[in-house]
């Protein structure tokens, strides 16, 4: 009867093999394999392993051998398998890499997979998987704009520690319009879904008016005030200020974070202000919106209710947003912020570096 060959660890060697078979974090191939040469340092035979461990037996012997001859770089890692030749060479992928990062067709703005595939002489289906091995996507396009705004990292770290560390006995409410919201009713009523076809809904509409939506989203408990108004001048903005001033506890301080429209700098508004001492402002800095998160409340709002709506009336427009508000606050969910006021102005650092390197158009 064959005898498997007896393992011997050393201090160094069974410290690491006990850690990473104990280890969340490791490789669930590579635990399981040092267990099996704990095991056969203990003296127990492949097949006693291998009922203990419910694999086969062929498998202890393979990885006892395979760390005698190698040691612990032998089972950390499967061996190299054999496999065909890849057919499209190594050039051959990093042209058309750099042809898509680098270059553009002569009748296009961005590669397509056949024009590629045309001007490099392969198939669509290859362009194809080098660009998703590569992470390439030439028909998506990301619009962004970073904020030249003087006092950028004054603005942010204000407002991101309001998020991250709240004052005591106040209430932070990120405040916005959201301002020409039309109440579109389709043409022609859409078909519903049903197996094997989606809904439809028809391509043109017919414009039944405008409203605005003026929210105060409160980020300690993610309730939102909210009243609609036919314009979003200075007057609505007051008349909105007041609702706030009405619906929260008077003993409470209030920060706003708000952007720098024009009817929230209004001189009404800041005597306004001046007569309210409770209400303190903190304005975002210009081109960065997205640092107020009732923008995210807006988000859901539109893809939620009104993107996909059908309104005969602005009313009826009215009615489903002081619905979805209505439902929001009965179970509301505060969004939380977690990026910290440092890694944005980093990023923000990188950003404008890229651009000053690029030529000016």
């Amino acid at each position: 009867m064959r005898v498997a060959r007896e393992v011997s660890l050393s201090d160094s060697q069974r410290e690491l093999l006990e850690r990473v078979a104990r280890a969340r974090t490791s490789s669930v191939r590579f635990a399981a394999r040092a267990k099996m040469i704990l095991m056969a340092a203990d003296g127990l035979s492949d097949q006693v392993i291998a009922r203990e461990l419910g694999v086969a037996r062929q498998t202890i012997a393979r990885w006892r051998g395979r760390f005698l001859l190698l040691g612990i770089p032998g089972i950390e890692k499967d061996a190299p398998r054999p496999g065909r030749n890849p057919k499209i060479l190594r050039e051959k992928v990093q042209e058309v890499v750099r042809m898509t990062t680098q270059e553009k067709p002569s009748d296009a703005t961005h590669w397509s997979t056949r024009s590629m595939a045309r001007a490099i002489g392969l198939s669509e289906a290859s362009v194809r998987r080098i660009w998703k091995r590569h992470g390439l996507k030439p028909h998506l396009l990301r619009t962004f704009k970073v904020s030249n705004d003087p006092l950028f990292a004054e603005k942010v770290e204000d407002i991101v520690g309001l998020y991250l560390n709240p004052p005591e006995h106040a209430l932070v409410l990120c405040a916005d319009e959201k301002s020409q919201v039309q109440a579109l009713d389709r043409t022609q009523p859409g078909l519903p879904m049903k197996k094997g076809r989606s809904g439809t809904i028809t391509h043109d509409y017919k414009r039944n008016g405008t409203t605005t939506l003026f929210a105060a989203l409160s980020t300690l408990d993610g309730k939102v005030i909210a009243a609609c108004a036919p314009k979003h001048r200075h007057q609505e903005w007051l008349q909105f200020l007041r609702l706030i001033d009405k619906s929260t506890p008077k003993q409470k301080e209030l920060h706003l974070v708000i952007d720098n429209y024009s009817p929230h700098k209004h001189p009404a508004v800041q005597r306004w202000m001046k007569r309210h001492p409770r209400f303190h402002i903190h304005f975002t800095p210009t081109s960065a919106s997205w640092l107020n998160m009732v923008e995210r409340f807006f988000r859901d709002l539109t893809q939620k209710q009104l993107r996909r709506g059908t309104f005969h009336s602005i009313p009826d427009l009215i009615e489903t947003i002081d619905e979805y508000i209505t439902n929001h606050n009965a179970d509301p969910k505060p969004f939380i912020w977690t990026a910290k006021a440092s890694d944005i102005l980093e990023k923000v650092k990188r950003a404008r570096a890229k651009l000053n390197k690029l030529p000016t158009v």
